[in-house]
């Protein structure tokens, strides 16, 4: 009786090895080039070469190979001053500000909102154990509180978070309270803190995050009648009273049911 040996062909052992190592450099190599892009702010516009080893502790050889690729891509262009963000990101920048647009007349009811109330509105949608800013109108007030459209604040604190969480299984709650000062027991107090928040229509915090900031918060509800999005008022604590919760509540609910009505052109129209 003879044995058939298979040699060489697409499913072989060596090959699937070989193919899951370049796999994993390849995924390594597109991580520490995010690395670098993400050195450039608002702050820091440029970046050297030495900039970049000593951030990210890459050898000087892998980090001028990587640069050189994200020059070549238009990623990054270099300049007198160090490696700059390159025109190639336009185009990117273009598109997600187009997918992430909100229609004119939702960005106007949240100006009225923020005129009316006089503290900063925000729009936050969930990733993975992050929320992100969509979208902003500041407080006309000179003392407030502002983040970027595009930040990522934690999870594990903030009325916008427990709107956000409402629904989410207790492994994705572990997750999100590994970044918690307290840890672990903060899984126990966040599921609390969401149901309370289901059951009253509205989420409030004071402090959680930042000691002196407060902020109440609703969901925005998409075609499927999931939390698409947290819509929040926030703002110095000592402006923020109960009396001024329950307001600030109420007209935050009347805000994100016009807002759920009108619908998004956006991917929160999409989002479950």
């Amino acid at each position: 009786m003879t044995t058939a040996t298979r040699r060489g062909g697409p499913g072989t052992e060596a090959e699937l090895a070989a193919a899951e190592t370049g796999d994993a450099q390849g995924v390594r190599s597109i991580r520490r080039a995010l690395d670098i892009l993400s050195l450039l702010t608002e702050e820091r516009p440029a970046v050297s070469i030495r900039d970049i080893v000593e951030a990210t502790g890459l050898a000087k050889t892998t980090v001028i190979r990587l640069v050189q690729t994200l020059e070549r891509s238009g990623l990054l262009w270099a300049t007198p001053r160090g490696y700059m963000a390159g025109p190639g990101l336009w185009r990117w920048a273009y598109l997600a500000q187009r997918s992430w647009e909100l229609p004119a007349e939702t960005t106007q009811m949240m100006r009225d909102l923020a005129a009316r109330q006089r503290e900063t509105v925000n729009l936050y949608v969930r990733r993975d154990i992050y929320r992100v800013c969509v979208a902003q109108q500041e407080s006309p007030q000179p003392l407030r509180h502002v983040v970027r459209v595009g930040d990522e604040l934690p999870l594990w604190g903030g009325a916008s978070a427990k709107i956000l969480l409402r629904g989410a299984p207790d492994s994705l709650l572990r997750r999100v309270a590994r970044g918690a000062p307290d840890g672990e027991e903060r899984v126990g107090r966040l599921r609390e803190e969401i149901e309370a928040a289901a059951r009253q229509g509205y989420a409030v915090s004071h402090g959680e995050r930042e000691e002196g900031l407060s902020a109440v918060a609703v969901a925005v509800t998409g075609q499927a009648g999931g939390v698409v999005a947290a819509l929040s008022l926030s703002g110095p604590t000592i402006r923020f009273p109960a009396e001024r919760v329950s307001e600030f509540a109420a007209d935050l609910r009347e805000v994100a049911e016009r807002m759920a009505q009108r619908g998004f052109d956006h991917p929160l129209g999409s989002t479950t």
